[in-house]
C-alpha cells in the first residue's frame, strides 16, 4: 500500500511539474511559433479582404461608357437623320436625343434593378428584383463607401456605379435603334410611351436573362454552382454566349422595329415616290462615329482592361472592315454600283454581327463574320425586305435583327478552339477553360435567338396596341406631308 501511495504521489508531482513547465515555457520564449498559434487562428477566422478596383480597369470602363454614349448622341442621331428626308431631320434628332435621356433616367430609377439584381420566386431567372431602385445601396457618398460589381475574373471588380452607367448606355441606345423603323410618321408622344413600356417589359428582362449572374467570386465550391445557376438569368444558365448584346440589343431592337413598321403602317407615297436620304455626308459621319464608339461597346464589355478587351477590340475593327468590303462588292455585283450609303450600312452590319462574338471568337471568326454580315444584311435590306412587305424606313430589322441573328449563331461556331476561338469557362470554381461541341453550342445559341425574337415581338405588339388605343401611333396625314420638324416641333433643320 505504501508503495502504491508513493507511486501516485510521484505521478502527481510529475503532472504538476509538467503543467508548470508548460505554462512557463511560452513566457520564457514568446518569439517561438507555439506562442503565435492563438493569433494565427484568429487571423484564419477573419473574412478575406474586400477586392479593390484597379484604377486602370476603372479608367477603361469610364472611357468605354463615354464612347457608347457617343454612339447615340450624336452618332446614331446623325446616321438616322441623314437618311430621312430633310423635312424630318430634326424630328429624328429629337427622338434619339430625348429617348436616350428618358431611358437613362428610367434605368437609374428601376431598370438597372430589374436587369441586374437577383429576383425571387419562379420568375427569378426572368426578372430581377427591386434592391437597387433609385440605385439604393450602390454607394454611400458621405462615407465614401462604394459597392463593387463583378467582372469575369476572380478578385477583379469595378465600382458598381461605373457598371450602372456603362449598362445605361446600352439600354438607351437599344431603345433608340427602334426609332428608325417607323421614322417620318410616328407621334412623338406615342414614341415616348411605347419606349417606356417596351423598355420595362422587354429590354430589362432580356438583359437579365442573358447577362445576370453572381460573378466568378461567388463560385467558391462545386456544391454552390448549381444553386447559383438557378438564380442566374435563364439564358446565361442555359449557356448562351452574348459578349456585348447580339440578343439583348440588336435582335431585341430589330424585332420591335419590324413589329412597329407593320403596326404604324407605311409612309404616304411609299413604293410610289422616291424617298432618298437627304444628307449622305451626315450619315457617313454618323457611321464613322458609331464605329469609333463601338470599341467601347464591344471591348468595354470585357469589363476590364486585359486580353479579352484586346481581342474584342481587334475583332470589332477587323469584322467591320470586312463587312464594308463585302457589302460594297455585293452592291457592285448585284446593283451595278457601290454606294456611300451601302458602305456606311455595311460598317454598321459588321459592327452588329461581331457584337455577340467580339470576345468569344478568334481572328478567323472575325474574318468570316464580317464578310458574311455585309452580304447577308445587304440581302436583308433588299430581297428579304421585299418579301416582308414592311416599310422599315431605315432598315432596323434588315441590319440589326438579321445581323444580330447571324452573329449570335456564328458565335456558336467560331467560339470553338479548333476554329481559332477561345472556348469558354466550363468551371467557374477553378476557372477552367474548355469547349463542348459546335453542334451543342449552336443549338444553345439558336434557342437564345428564338426566345429573344418571341419575347420582344410579343411585348412590342402589346405595347404598340396599348399606345394606339390610347393616344394613337401615327400623326395626321397633313402633318406627315408637311414634315414632322415643323408639325411636331415647330422648327426646321435648314433655313435657306
Amino acid at each position: 500500500m505504501k508503495k502504491i501511495c508513493a507511486f501516485l504521489a510521484l505521478m502527481l508531482t510529475l503532472v504538476f511539474a509538467g503543467a508548470t513547465l508548460a505554462q512557463d515555457k511560452p513566457a520564457a520564449a514568446p518569439d517561438k511559433p507555439v506562442a503565435a498559434a492563438p493569433d494565427a487562428k484568429k487571423d484564419e477566422a477573419k473574412p478575406a479582404p474586400k477586392p479593390v478596383p484597379n484604377k486602370g480597369d476603372v479608367t477603361w470602363m469610364l472611357v468605354s461608357t463615354a464612347f457608347v454614349l457617343m454612339m447615340s448622341v450624336p452618332a446614331l442621331a446623325l446616321f438616322y437623320g441623314g437618311m430621312v428626308r430633310s423635312k424630318n431631320m430634326l424630328s429624328m434628332l429629337m427622338q434619339v436625343f430625348v429617348v436616350f435621356s428618358l431611358v437613362t433616367v428610367l434605368w437609374c430609377i428601376y431598370g438597372y434593378s430589374l436587369a441586374f439584381t437577383e429576383g425571387s420566386g419562379s420568375l427569378t431567372q426572368f426578372f430581377g428584383g427591386f434592391d437597387r431602385v433609385f440605385l439604393k445601396g450602390a454607394l454611400d457618398a458621405f462615407k465614401g463607401e462604394y459597392e463593387n460589381a463583378a467582372t469575369f475574373s476572380k478578385g477583379v471588380v469595378i465600382p458598381e456605379i461605373v457598371f450602372v452607367a456603362f449598362q445605361a448606355t446600352f439600354a438607351a441606345i437599344t431603345c433608340c435603334l427602334i426609332l428608325g423603323a417607323f421614322a417620318e410618321r410616328a407621334k412623338f408622344s406615342a414614341v415616348l410611351v411605347f419606349i417606356v413600356l417596351w423598355f420595362t417589359f422587354s429590354y430589362a428582362p432580356i438583359a437579365h436573362m442573358v447577362w445576370f449572374w453572381a460573378g466568378p467570386d461567388a463560385y467558391t465550391d462545386p456544391k454552390v454552382a448549381e444553386t447559383l445557376g438557378a438564380k442566374a438569368g435563364y439564358l446565361w444558365d442555359m449557356g448562351a454566349l452574348d459578349f456585348a448584346g447580339g440578343t439583348v440589343v440588336h435582335i431585341n431592337a430589330g424585332i420591335a422595329g419590324l413589329v412597329g413598321a407593320y403596326l404604324v403602317g407605311k409612309r404616304i407615297g411609299f413604293g410610289k415616290e422616291a424617298m432618298p436620304a437627304h444628307n449622305l455626308p451626315m450619315t457617313m459621319i454618323g457611321a464613322s462615329l458609331l464605329w469609333m464608339g463601338w470599341f467601347g461597346f464591344n471591348a468595354g464589355s470585357a469589363l476590364e482592361a486585359g486580353n479579352s478587351a484586346a481581342l474584342a477590340f481587334l475583332n470589332t475593327y477587323l469584322a467591320t472592315s470586312c463587312a464594308v468590303l463585302s457589302w460594297s462588292l455585293g452592291e457592285a455585283v448585284f446593283k451595278g454600283k457601290p454606294t456611300m450609303l451601302g458602305a456606311a450600312s455595311g460598317a454598321v452590319a459588321g459592327l452588329v454581327a461581331i457584337t455577340p462574338a467580339a470576345g468569344n471568337v478568334g481572328i478567323p471568326g472575325a474574318f468570316v463574320i464580317g464578310l458574311a454580315a455585309g452580304l447577308v444584311c445587304l440581302w436583308g435590306v433588299s430581297g428579304l425586305k421585299k418579301l416582308l412587305g414592311a416599310d422599315d424606313s431605315l432598315d432596323v430589322f434588315g441590319v440589326h435583327a438579321v445581323g444580330g441573328i447571324l452573329g449570335a449563331l456564328l458565335t456558336g461556331v467560331f467560339v470553338s478552339p479548333a476554329l481559332g476561338g477561345p472556348g469558354f469557362v466550363t468551371d467557374w470554381v477553378t476557372m477552367k477553360q474548355g469547349f463542348t461541341s459546335i453542334g451543342e453550342q449552336l443549338w444553345i445559341q439558336a434557342k437564345a435567338v428564338g426566345i429573344t425574337i418571341i419575347w420582344s415581338g410579343v411585348v412590342a405588339f402589346v405595347s404598340y396596341k396599348l399606345v394606339d388605343l390610347t393616344i394613337g401611333l401615327r400623326v395626321a396625314e397633313e402633318d406627315e406631308r408637311e414634315g414632322l420638324d415643323t408639325a411636331s416641333h415647330g422648327e426646321a433643320a435648314y433655313r435657306m
